[in-house]
């Protein structure tokens, strides 16, 4: 539906030059570009419980944040506000078309779909994110600033929970228009300020920290019961400086943290599970009746196309062609046969199974029953 548009740019040409180095305008990456949904449609969504919104304003220098859902907006006026929508790609299937461009980044880094709304002069102040991030201009015009990394910047929180930088030196300085794509790279200070009221929609990325990685293996080895091994020393020498902690000892240490994420059997299939699991609500619907296998196999026989569920998490690992495949799915594991990766990158590649793709499942009764449970558990549906 989208055809991202980089003119004399191929995908290489920018991975190499661009990708997490320097910030680049792509003036009509979408040419004739049609919002997939309207404001009040957005302002619907951030009246839900399920979907996380907030809307920042700015009052004479005066910074407010507010958390939603929100009951109405009317109180607001008509400028120097913003809301913004989370995982809009969770709720709206054809705003999630949007991600579908970006996906020469692997599925695992691809965050969400987060929509805002501003009327003129709205924005959220100069800031910067540890992510990577195209922001795509949807209707109305917005004035954008961009900067490189900037050691010198200091951040300060006009507001507790707005976290915004000084002032900085912008290489990119433009008014963006309908289908105008702004690609930011981790570190680089950014401000948007409405100049009529707009809409953009930035697809993030996903950059873990070191300490949620960690975090999420110490609760993979809890639930687990995984204890390793354990600190040894029989070549200890004997020591007077009994309060003192050793250079040997710490690199003991060092090396047993080393062993446990290093340890190849372990590794894909924490991470998998860790890097599919939601990180927003999903619009989990089970099917009341659940399907049989047969009826599945009849529908997709006639010609059924399937969907994936907005927002879903799907990954696979293979370490060669002949071992087993470790399929994720919105944080569990499912083990294929070594012979089953075109299933794999059906399911994890797809965000539609095609009428000839799905005889790929009937062909044998275990990818049958496999695509039934996952389509019972409300993560595949049948298109209309």
């Amino acid at each position: 539906m989208y055809q991202l548009n980089l003119g004399k740019l191929s995908l290489a040409d920018f991975m190499q030059q661009y990708w997490q180095k320097q910030p680049l305008l792509i003036k009509q990456g979408f040419k004739n570009f049609q919002d997939p949904l309207s404001a009040n449609e957005l302002a619907g969504l951030a009246l839900e419980d399920d979907v996380e919104s907030r809307l920042v304003e700015c009052r004479d220098g005066n910074w407010q944040l507010e958390t939603g859902p929100f009951e109405d907006f009317s109180r607001y006026g008509d400028k120097d506000w913003t809301i913004l929508v989370q995982a809009v790609d969770h709720w709206h299937p054809p705003a999630a078309e949007l991600i579908e461009p970006f996906r020469f980044i692997p599925n695992w880094r691809i965050d969400d779909l987060m929509v805002s709304f501003s009327t003129p002069g709205g924005g959220v102040g100069p800031h910067l994110d540890q992510y990577d991030v195209f922001i795509i201009q949807g209707e109305g015009k917005r004035h954008w600033r961009v900067g490189m990394p900037d050691a010198s910047l200091k951040q300060f929180c006009p507001h507790p929970r707005l976290l915004q930088v000084t002032p900085f030196t912008a290489c990119i300085d433009v008014i963006m228009e309908p289908g105008d794509i702004l690609y930011i790279p981790p570190g680089c200070p950014h401000e948007g300020i409405s100049l009529e009221n707009s809409l953009n929609y930035s697809v993030g990325f996903r950059a873990p920290a070191q300490k949620d990685l960690l975090t999420g293996l110490a609760d993979y080895l809890l639930d687990n019961d995984i204890s390793g091994k354990r600190f040894s020393d029989p070549d200890r020498n004997l020591t007077g400086n009994i309060g003192a902690i050793s250079e040997q000892d710490l690199d003991q240490v060092q090396q047993l943290l080393v062993q446990l994420v290093s340890d190849r059997d372990k590794l894909p299939l924490w991470f998998g599970q860790y890097i599919t699991q939601a990180k927003h609500e999903l619009d989990q619907q089970e099917p009341d009746p659940h399907y049989q296998a047969e009826e599945i196999a009849e529908y997709l026989e006639e010609g059924s196309v399937l969907a994936r569920l907005g927002g879903l998490r799907c990954s696979y690992y293979q370490t060669n062609e002949s071992s087993d495949i470790q399929l994720f799915i919105n944080g569990t594991t499912i083990v294929l046969p070594a012979e089953e990766q075109m299933t794999a990158q059906l399911l994890c590649d797809s965000k539609r199974i095609d009428q000839q793709q799905c005889l790929h499942f009937t062909a044998r009764e275990e990818r049958l029953l496999l695509l039934t449970d996952l389509i019972n558990q409300g993560l595949w549906y049948f298109e209309e």
